[in-house]
Order: structure tokens, then sequence, then C-alpha cells
């Protein structure tokens, strides 16, 4: 049998946090290992902020720990470590400018996720990291309880006294996020909360998203209510779909509605399209349209409150003529009207696949991972980075950064398994 070639630290996954993490480990000393199961590195990465990377998202520690989920305290001892200024100076140290827009996201400046990827690899590069592709881990080696070393699905096998976790989710598998390290960490004992797909489109029930498909809306606000109950609220930006809805702020509720439709309960997203007046301010601006438009037909006067491609299937679902003059509605349709422009309603019947979703909630169980060191408590010298903790967040840079930090924080403690 070949004698097994010898590592300082093991990371497993080209991602975002293995790259982090490997390169972290060999500047900190370590002789490192990257396996990636790919015939390239960070597929997913590529694809980011709709391939423009959203590396970060420059808000303060208290607005991360509101979007992150389902356990956001166990990110305070990493961000004390690595978070956004740490990370802006690493990518600007690295090559990669940055720029900030709307909602304090943070892109390079080239807005080109390849140039993030390139500068990663060369750093990784430049600090000694070897990178093998095309080598699936079969199996984690464990000696007297602790880490010793990986065997890949070709039969080669390698010794480290650390190894990183960095597999990713189930999200995008074409990517390489096959869910594998969930088995891995599973038979080291490590217990996984159910995988399910977060930030995702919506499907709806009926023929009304369907017939806005391709619409565009800015400004709305939308409300996800779980067996008529209010669940939680967005507002900015969605897309009406073949199928359903999407957009940010319909990904950004997508997860604890897939988490309803999973517990067989009704879901409902309920839209706001005119968020910038009450009920009352609105029902006296239809009163006054309705008045100034009197000669014209109903048609005519919604375009003052509507998209045209809006129009028609406002009528129909309003169950109102469309032809008919403004001076002939009466106060129910009025009512109707107002109905539907502050409380549209759409029952969910679904969500979009893995093969649609950004992240992957669920994961390895955060209890059992020593967030300072990003640490098993199970198997001493296993680490943990990225997607494939039980971590999510939302839109806008957030998830990213937990790879960064996850990934710079498991590198560190993981080299120092070998220098202390």
């Amino acid at each position: 049998m070949p004698e097994q070639e010898k590592f300082d630290v093991i990371v497993m996954g080209a991602g975002a946090a293995g790259l982090m993490a490997a390169g972290s480990a060999a500047e900190a000393g370590a002789r490192v290992l990257l396996l990636e199961t790919m015939p390239r590195p960070g597929r997913k990465l590529l694809i980011t902020g709709k391939g423009r990377c959203n590396i970060t998202n420059n808000s303060d520690i208290p607005e991360y720990l509101r979007q992150i989920y389902p356990l956001p305290k166990f990110c305070r001892p990493m961000f004390s470590r690595f978070f956004v200024p740490e990370t802006l100076q690493f990518f600007h140290r690295i090559g990669v400018a940055t720029i900030e827009e709307r909602g304090r996201r943070v892109f390079p400046q080239s807005q080109r996720s390849l140039d993030v990827l390139n500068a990663l690899l060369a750093w990784n590069t430049a600090a000694g990291v070897e990178i093998r592709y095309e080598q699936p881990v079969s199996e984690l080696l464990h000696e007297d309880g602790a880490f010793s070393g990986v065997q890949t699905r070709n039969g080669t096998s390698f010794s480290a006294a650390a190894g990183i976790l960095a597999t990713g989710g189930r999200s995008y598998p074409a990517t390489g996020s096959s869910g594998d390290g969930y088995r891995l960490a599973q038979e080291c004992g490590h217990r996984i909360r159910k995988p399910f797909p977060a930030l995702v489109p919506l499907e709806c029930y009926g023929k009304l998203a369907p017939a806005l498909q391709g619409l565009a809306m800015k400004n709305t606000g939308a409300e996800l209510w779980v067996d008529g109950k209010l669940k939680c609220s967005r507002f900015g930006e969605m897309l009406f779909t073949h199928f359903g809805l999407s957009g940010p702020i319909i990904l950004d509720l997508s997860r604890e509605a897939v988490e309803a439709l999973e517990n067989k309960l009704r879901a409902e997203i309920r839209l706001d399209c005119k968020p910038a007046m009450d009920t009352a301010m609105l029902d006296a601006r239809l009163i006054r349209e309705l008045e100034r438009h009197g000669k014209s037909k109903l048609k005519t006067m919604l375009k003052t409150l509507l998209p045209l491609s809006m129009i028609l299937p406002f009528c129909s679902e309003t169950k109102l003529d469309a032809e008919k003059f403004c001076s002939q509605i009466n106060a129910e349709e009025r009512r109707q009207m107002l109905q539907y422009l502050k409380d549209l309603r759409f029952e969910l019947s679904g969500f979009r696949g893995w093969n649609e979703a950004i992240v992957t909630a669920g994961g390895v169980e955060l209890k059992e991972v020593n967030p300072s060191t990003m640490e098993s408590k199970i198997i001493p010298g296993l680490f943990f980075a990225g997607e494939i903790l039980d971590l999510d967040a939302a839109t806008g840079g957030f998830n990213l950064q937990i790879a960064w930090s996850s990934g710079y924080v498991a590198g560190i403690n993981a080299a120092s398994k070998n220098l202390s």
C-alpha cells in the first residue's frame, strides 16, 4: 500500500469558504492541500450576484445578526475576528478593488465575479496551497477519536493533523454542491439539521401570477402569512413569473415560506402595491381619479395607478369591466380595487428546487461546533466553514460574509493545530 502524502491541513471544497480557509491556513505557516470535487474551482462563486459577486454587505454586526438564521449569535465570535472591514482590506490587498451599491452591497469594481475568483486562486497559489481537482472525498479518517486524514473515491489517501469541511450545501448542485459534506460529517457523529432550499422562488395557485409573468415591481410591500398569522415582511423589488413569485423580497421571505410548506401549513404572500399610502389615503386617491376620469374608461384611469401589463389582469381579478366608464364605478367596485391594490393575495403551492435555490438552510448542528474556532466538539482537528453549517442569511452579501469569516477562522485555527 503506497505511503500517505502528509500535509498539515486538508481543506475539502474550493468554493468561497474553502479558498479563504486554505489561503489563511497557508499564510499562517501550514502546508495545505485543497481538494475539489469538480474539474474547476469556485463555480458557485462565479454565479453569485448574477455574475457580479456580491462580496459582502457593509452593515454593522447588529444588522447582520438580524439577517442571519437560525442562531445568529453563533456568528459573533467569528465576526469579532474577521468581519467586513477585514474582508474589504483583504480583497484590496489581493488586488480586487470594490464599490458599494444600494443597500450597502459591495461588489468588485470590475463587476466580474471571475476577477474575484482569479484573485483568490492567485493568492492561494502564492501562499503555497496545493490544489487538486476531481478529488471527491469518500471518507474522513480519524485516529484515537481525532481527525487524521481523508480517503478519496479514487483510492488515494492523505494524512493531516487538521481538516476543514467546506463542501457547501445542496443549492445549485451543478456547481458541485452535492451535499456530500453532510454525509461525511454525519459519519463522524455530527447531527445534520435537514437541509432545505432558501432564497428560492415561490410557486402559487391560480392564474394571476402567470398572467403577470415578466412584470417587475419596485417599492412593493410583501408579507408572509402562515395559517392566518403574519410571519414576516419585506419591502423592495419583486418579479412575477410563469410559476409564481420571485425577486429579492420574495427570496428573503422564502426561508420561512418553505419551512411552513414543508410542515404542511397554509402559506400566503400578501402584496401591498401602494405602500406609500395607507388605505384611507389610497381610497381618497381612487375617488379623485375616478371623478377626474369620469368620462374615460376604467382601463384608461388605471394607467395612473398600475403598470400597463397589470391593468387587464387587475380587471379580471376584481371582476371589473375594463370598458366601464369611471363615472359608473360604484362604492363596492371601488372597495374591490382598494383591496387588490393594498392586499393582493397569492396562496403558495410550493417552491422551486435545489437548482434555483441560492443557499441551503439546515446543515451541521451548530451546538456541535466551537463558534470561536469552527472546530468540531466531537472530532478534534475537524473544522467547518461556509454553507455546510446550519447558517443562512438574507440576500445582499450576508451569506458570502459568513463564508469569508468562517473560512478565515477555520483556516487560522486549523493551522495552529500543527504550529502549537
